[in-house]
């Protein structure tokens, strides 16, 4: 790798990187803690108590701050409908699954287009944090304060399709890292070797030269791999702390202001104010235009006046019709299995986190106070886990498929360990099983060191199995994998809740969801996968 080439590849890596710093904090700060809340918060302040829905709901629980029962539920109208405050966020969440779906999907052939994915991926970053920002100017008390819905729509779609054209530069960089350069060139100068062998000696054989080239792309496969999940993990690293950084700093006027929809609000347009500024530098050193498409191949410059918009949208419509069609689907058998299992364990991860909250807030009893520091350790923690596990994997020379097993095996202990409170409760010991809070920051500590490393390892090892050149469209297909299953984890567990009046009995459940993705990962054939993979050209 010559030194201009060397610098133009920091200059891509330091561009991809500043955008997992930009993006990561508004799902750590909003999206999985303040927003939430805050949409909750909005439909309360407008909301009246049931069974008269005279009653202002926040007027009622404001005149007693501790009150020993409810008068009734919350409810809030939206057009003709009433609904309870907290489904209204939930709400909100299912339709902006839905629209990032739809919008994944409609950008997958755009993506992967090198001269435009730059432009994709800022537009979808400047539409999100935008909508983001503008909950700064919209308070509760307004006459269209359900606009909150659409703009928390708006900017949970942004950061769904914008990371969707993020994660395909990733293949990209990891083939353009210094050391598997290295080896690539080995495997060209091995062929220029090979074929002057040939011209001298048309009669001699070719199982020497063939073999060491078979060796040299073992090794660029297994170097290909690492570099993966070290550029995924160090992304993953770097979104955390900027969410930590982001998270401390917005807690003092959440603690300060006791909580106040103000105080939500200005959590939540802090992140969107921290996206947008942290972008620009992916702005400037992210390759796009013309750089992309030189840099990525000469076949889309040979497209580029018949190429449209409009024509790509429909295209990968018809193009996820095909994808999921079963003569597909055998051809890339092992892409499939681990996007099956992917589905179980991205619920399984997301309900995990989701339920111990819940738990710890109507178990426990623990105060707002504790769930945010928890909120704070998590993400901590998983920094230390996305760096502390390449390492390991590098000393002990595991494929990133076996460290996904073994994070995927450690992390069942978690619901594992919930569903020992039942011993424990009746044997009346007062710790262990999840009994107490000290438990939960113990959990949230060991958890987000497992789900750091999970979710960069997720992402690497997928890249191994993608058709070249189809990356975004392919990650489109995971992120829809990722978001589709997000409801029923979640549905379970209410359902589980409802029925048996206690939360506890949901460890169960997630126990048996994570480890049914087992046999599903150990049976996906990792050199069979990239073989199809290589090979595969769409029909």
């Amino acid at each position: 790798m010559t030194i201009d080439s060397s610098k133009l590849y920091k200059k891509r890596l330091y561009g991809w990187l500043s955008y997992a710093f930009a993006s990561e904090v508004f799902v750590i700060v909003s999206l999985t803690l303040f927003l939430p809340i805050c949409l909750e918060q909005f439909a309360r302040d407008n909301g009246f108590l049931l069974p008269s829905r005279t009653e202002r709901c926040t007027a009622a629980i404001g005149s007693d701050p501790t009150p020993a029962e409810p008068t009734g539920r919350c409810v809030v109208k939206i057009g003709w409908l009433w609904i309870d405050t907290a489904s209204f966020s939930l709400y909100v969440y299912s339709l902006s699954v839905a629209l990032q779906a739809l919008t994944v999907i409609s950008m997958g052939g755009i993506a992967d287009h090198p001269p435009h994915r730059k432009i994709l991926l800022l537009t979808f970053a400047l539409f999100g944090a935008l909508s983001a920002t503008t909950f700064l100017i919209l308070p509760s008390s307004s006459p269209v304060w359900f606009l909150s819905a659409l703009l928390a729509s708006i900017a949970n779609v942004g950061f769904g399709a914008s990371v969707v054209a993020m994660n395909s530069y990733l293949p990209s960089l990891a083939k353009d890292a210094p050391e598997v350069v290295q080896i690539m060139n080995e495997i060209q100068d091995s062929a220029d070797d090979a074929q002057e062998h040939i011209s001298e000696n048309p009669d001699a054989p070719l199982i020497a030269p063939t073999a060491e080239r078979t060796a040299l792309r073992a090794r660029y496969d297994t170097e290909l791999s690492r570099a993966t999940s070290r550029i995924s993990s160090l992304g993953i690293a770097m979104g955390y702390g900027a969410g930590i950084c982001l998270l401390i700093i917005a807690l003092i006027p959440v603690t300060k202001l006791h909580g106040s929809t103000f105080s939500l609000r200005l959590a939540i347009g802090l992140s969107g104010i921290w996206w947008a500024v942290f972008t620009f530098p992916a702005a400037l050193w992210l390759p796009g235009g013309s750089t992309a498409a030189s840099e990525e191949g000469a076949a889309w410059q040979e497209d580029a006046g018949k190429w449209s918009a409009w024509r790509e949208i429909v295209a990968a419509w018809k193009r996820l019709g095909g994808m999921l069609h079963p003569r597909e689907i055998k051809r890339l058998r092992n892409t499939f299995k681990y996007l099956a299992a992917w589905f179980l364990l991205s619920d399984g991860f997301t309900t995990i986190t989701s339920t111990a909250v819940l738990f710890g807030k109507t178990v426990l009893n623990m105060q707002p106070s504790s769930l945010i520091l928890i909120g704070v350790l998590t993400p901590f923690s998983g920094i230390l886990g996305s760096l502390l596990w390449p390492m390991l994997q590098r000393r002990f020379g595991w494929s990133n498929l076996r460290v996904i097993i073994i994070l995927v095996i450690l992390a069942s202990v978690i619901p594992a360990y919930g569903c020992l409170g039942f011993l424990i409760r009746g044997n009346n010991l007062r710790f262990g099983g999840l009994t107490t809070p000290g438990e939960m920051f113990g959990l949230a500590l060991y958890f987000g060191s497992i789900y750091g490393a999970f979710q960069s390892y997720a992402r690497a090892f997928y890249a191994e199995l993608l058709p070249p050149g189809e990356e975004a469209r392919w990650y489109g297909l995971f992120s829809i994998t990722d978001k589709s299953s997000s409801f029923i984890g979640p549905l379970v567990v209410g359902l589980i809740s409802d029925a048996t009046g206690n939360i506890r009995y949901a460890f169960f459940f997630l126990v048996f969801m994570i480890w049914a993705a087992v046999p599903v990962l150990m049976s996906v054939n990792v050199e069979t996968g990239r073989k199809d993979a290589r090979e595969y050209v769409y029909k």
